[in-house]
């Protein structure tokens, strides 16, 4: 056995790997785990499945371009779809067996693209064993994937920015509740929803200033500032709900939405046009910030110096960076963009505040940050994934009772996303490297 160190290009980290007689100990657990869903999908998805059902999905809405070739609609027999699908999955799967069991490490986006290939061809399974005897409209589904993807990837890069720096933000959840609610207060106020979009970075640095306060200033544990924190932005947010938007709406708590931004041509592209090119501003907000948040990072010497501050303050510090101050401003831009995100469960979807409205998305933000391996483009891409977990049982519960996935228990569909979040984490965490000074307090000597 023999321990071959390489470089993650990717988040330029060092990572041991343990290596026996060429190729990794752990080299058939990905495979195995595919071959196995694979097998789980042949048989429950298809060859267990009622025969002389039909799928139907809806690709081009109503008033979209289908480009003179592309039918509105297909219509698909379920069982022999699912069949055809789960045997192209474990193909993949076969594919991943081949190229785990090579010698030395397989290339790593060479095996994310078939994974991310073979999760396709999964869903795509599940979805047509569920959706037997009914119609799916995908554009639509893509189209509340993305509303729900943008607070788990505005709260996922917030930890990003944050634990780069070395300073672990549990409080993502408070920072997206006190966004919801800054934007719906002031943007109530002053009747205006772009001044109310203003206030929630603003509403959310509150929660990040308590937090570089204690965790940096006082050097508190981080962890349980953060919790901490998490429960007064409940607390406060309800006290003021029931005292005062509750008791005057009209003034305080009035329902406003962003205004739709449409491309001409693109937005009328089937299937993705509407999704990517008919959105609000925040949503073009979240690409923005990803791109230049992923150069930011790695490719300027700010990024450089951030990184330095999260894996080596002390040389950080030898070489004349500010340790404490690069944190500071970290954790506070990192509230500002969490506040974003709360802004998009109030202003962008035209609803009013409501009682703790952020139920839980700080925390699976967190998991896609960390599922993301604390990289812009890896969190969006994990946010995108709950996010459609999150859509399809929304989805699933306005089914037929005819259709198997309309007799499903509300119940079971609840917890989808969650299930999704647990494996998901469960499956990596083990083999993500966290900045090397996360967490860990710094005084300057």
């Amino acid at each position: 056995m023999s321990t071959a160190p390489t470089l993650d290009l990717a988040t330029d980290e060092v990572v041991e790997k343990k290596v026996t007689g060429g190729r990794l100990r752990t080299w058939w657990r990905l495979p195995a785990a595919l071959t196995a869903l694979g097998l789980l999908a042949l048989t429950v998805f298809g060859l267990l499945a009622r025969s002389g059902q039909q799928t139907g999905y809806r690709i081009v809405q109503e008033g979209g371009w289908d480009l003179g070739v592309l039918p509105a609609s297909i219509s698909l027999p379920a069982r022999a779809t699912a069949i055809v699908l789960s045997l192209l999955a474990l193909a993949i799967a076969a594919a991943v067996w081949a190229l785990q069991a090579r010698r030395g490490t397989p290339p790593r986006r060479l095996r994310a693209a078939l994974v991310v290939v073979f999760g396709v061809l999964w869903v795509l399974a599940f979805l047509t064993w569920a959706v037997a005897g009914a119609a799916l409209d995908l554009a639509s589904l893509l189209q509340v994937t993305m509303i729900l993807a943008v607070p788990l990837a505005f709260g996922a890069l917030s930890g990003v920015l944050s634990e780069r720096a070395g300073v672990v933000n549990i409080a993502i959840e408070g920072q997206l509740l006190f966004g919801a609610f800054g934007a719906a207060l002031i943007g109530s106020l002053t009747h205006s929803v772009w001044l109310g979009l203003l206030a929630a970075p603003l509403m959310a640095l509150i929660m990040g200033a308590l937090l570089a306060l204690f965790a940096i200033g006082h050097q508190v544990q981080q962890i349980i500032v953060g919790v901490v924190l998490n429960v007064l932005a409940v607390g406060l947010t309800s006290f003021f709900f029931g005292t005062v938007m509750k008791q005057n709406p009209q003034l305080f708590n009035t329902p406003m939405r962003l205004p739709v931004i449409r491309i001409p041509g693109l937005a009328d592209l089937p299937l993705i046009g509407r999704v990517l090119f008919e959105q609000n501003i925040l949503v073009y907000l979240m690409w923005i910030i990803v791109a230049v948040l992923t150069v930011a990072l790695f490719r300027t010497r700010w990024g450089l110096r951030v990184r330095a501050v999260g894996e080596h303050p002390r040389a950080a510090d030898t070489m004349g960076i500010a340790v404490n101050r690069t944190r500071w401003k970290n954790v506070l831009l990192g509230a500002a963009v969490a506040g974003l995100g709360g802004a998009i469960l109030t202003l962008g979807t035209g609803v009013a505040f409501a009682d703790n409205m952020s139920a839980g998305k700080g925390y699976i933000a967190l998991a896609a940050m960390i599922l993301g391996r604390y990289h812009p483009v890896g969190a969006l891409a994990a946010a995108l994934t709950f996010a459609f977990a999150d859509a399809l049982q929304l989805r699933l519960g306005t089914l037929p009772q005819g259709t198997i996935g309309g007799a499903i228990p509300s119940e079971f569909l609840l917890m989808i996303p969650y299930v999704v979040t647990l494996f998901a984490v469960a499956g990596v965490v083990g083999r993500v490297r966290v900045p090397a000074a996360d967490g860990i307090p710094y005084t300057t000597q």
